[in-house]
């Protein structure tokens, strides 16, 4: 197959598309992440942890080529019938630990925000800090845990590894464009930080879905099945909807209630 050929400049595009999509909620993580290191290191971690990252999915992507069959292969299986039994790969594991750990990471974050010591300092005085260094080994291990389900994905519609590589780097180029802005209105709109945590909790349910199907892994007889793309991006529109509609109610009935208590005012000293 010719490299500059129209099928191939075809799937660049869709996989850039699938890239960019898939990478929202890496994006996500990141701007989140990076706010525990040192706010004058926090750009700087951003863009390094991002360029570590992306050279390391390049050399992902060719391993997982080279070895598809290595990564498909069982590393080991459970046969405890009737309490859990499965059959674990290497890609299965990786979902499955990242997604365990990604649903640590976002309940602790949203216990943290609804702690009373935090409403009522509005401080992040007990959120514990991270050093720049080990913020950047956080964000590049989770971009890679996060390549496993874009790369997978990707292989489905081609298998030209310089197509797949280049996708990847622009993908890669565009989060770097974006970390900075979609951390600073993060910043700006605390709203929205519990928002894409939720957003965070449903990405770790469906790893933790598609890692459980993929190794055939039932709990107490009960298989576990996967969450469809199509219900995932069903239940984000539905999140930010809500959001979006809620603050809008807020904003109306904040603006009514001081309208209100200055009509009331008025009336006093008219009445005075």
């Amino acid at each position: 197959m010719e490299l500059f050929s129209l099928e191939n400049a075809l799937n660049l595009g869709v996989l850039i598309f699938l890239q960019a999509v898939l990478g929202f909620d890496n994006l996500l993580y990141i701007s989140i992440e990076s706010q525990r290191a040192p706010a004058v290191d926090q750009a700087r971690v951003r863009k390094l942890g991002i360029t570590i990252a992306l050279v390391l999915r390049v050399v992902l992507l060719f391993l997982i080529m080279s070895l598809l069959q290595t990564f498909s292969a069982p590393f080991f299986s459970i046969h405890w019938t009737g309490v859990l039994e499965g059959e674990f790969t290497f890609s299965t594991i990786v979902f499955l630990a990242g997604g365990a750990f990604l649903m640590y990471t976002a309940v602790k974050e949203i216990s943290h925000l609804l702690a009373i010591e935090h409403l009522e300092s509005g401080e992040e005085t007990d959120r514990e800090p991270k050093s720049a260094n080990q913020v950047i080994a956080m964000i590049v291990t989770m971009n890679l845990i996060f390549s496993f389900d874009s790369i997978l994905s990707a292989l489905a519609i081609t298998d030209v590894f310089f197509v797949l590589a280049a996708a990847i780097v622009v993908s890669g180029v565009m989060m770097l464009v974006l970390a900075d802005s979609v951390s600073e209105f993060i910043k700006r709109n605390r709203k929205y930080e519990v928002l894409g945590l939720f957003i965070l909790l449903i990405v770790a349910i469906v790893l933790l879905g598609e890692g459980g199907h993929a190794s055939h892994l039932t709990i107490a007889g009960f298989p576990i099945e996967p969450i469809s793309k199509a219900t995932f991006y069903f239940a984000i529109v539905v999140l930010v909807a809500v959001d979006l509609l809620q603050s809008k109610y807020q904003t109306k009935l904040a603006a009514k209630r001081a309208a209100e208590q200055y009509g009331s005012v008025s009336r006093g000293d008219w009445g005075a």
